[in-house]
């Protein structure tokens, strides 16, 4: 429905279209690859912190807290603006994607360390007696149990994903804020030169908080119900 028919002002159609099918659109891809991402990646490494290995523990010791220790905006700066003197470019939304993907891993892959390392000693040695090797054990008793553990903190990183994705704007990543930006400035150059930020600034803060907001009640829900 138009926003004529709405009986909406004319300026708000335009800047409700860019900011949904454009913003909306780029921060939800954005955040789903990036929290595809940190799953994967995360998992693995918060794995093989478990692993008697001294030299392995250490290598991903140091990704977890160089990684996380980090401020998200300055990895996103390194990778976009200090990667090409390196003859390596990347585009706005790779890089910002590699950033949140970055960091996103660091908090699963200390996740899933404390989660496997939460399921009872007497598990890993029932699968021992079994004849399960690490491997076998991992993935046939420790790991579906850790899972459920796991559950809560994948839920709340996709929360702070979807959040962290407004840094994008910083590079140029036309996500929902930048979209909302761009529209204040527009209108501040059209007349009768009325940028309209508080609504559409408003509007923004309305649209994470409807995504945020069913998110964070699940994540408690899962937390109450599997841990």
């Amino acid at each position: 429905m138009s926003a004529a028919a709405l009986h909406l002002p004319a300026w708000v159609g335009p800047v409700a279209d860019y900011m949904f099918h454009t913003g909306l659109l780029l921060t939800l891809k954005l955040a789903g690859l990036a929290v595809v991402g940190s799953a994967v990646v995360g998992i693995v490494l918060g794995t093989l912190l478990t692993l008697p290995s001294l030299a392995v523990r250490s290598a991903v010791r140091l990704y977890i807290e160089v990684w996380r220790g980090l401020p998200i905006i300055v990895t996103i700066f390194l990778i976009y603006f200090a990667l090409p003197s390196a003859q390596i470019r990347l585009t706005a939304f790779s890089a910002a994607w590699i950033g949140l993907t970055l960091w996103g891993s660091a908090q699963v892959a200390e996740a899933t360390r404390g989660a496997i390392q939460s399921v009872p000693r007497e598990q890993h040695e029932a699968a021992a007696a079994l004849g399960f090797g690490w491997v076998g054990t991992m993935t046939n008793v420790i790991f579906p149990q850790a899972l459920r553990r796991l559950l809560p903190p994948l839920v709340s990183l996709l929360v702070n994903v979807i959040q962290n994705t407004t840094l994008a704007a910083l590079i140029g990543v036309a996500e929902v804020l930048q979209t909302g930006q761009r529209s204040v400035e527009r209108l501040q150059l059209t007349p009768p030169s009325d940028s309209h930020a508080f609504e559409i600034y408003g509007a923004v803060m309305v649209v994470f908080f409807v995504i945020s907001f069913p998110l964070t009640r699940l994540a408690a829900l899962l937390e109450r119900r599997l841990v």
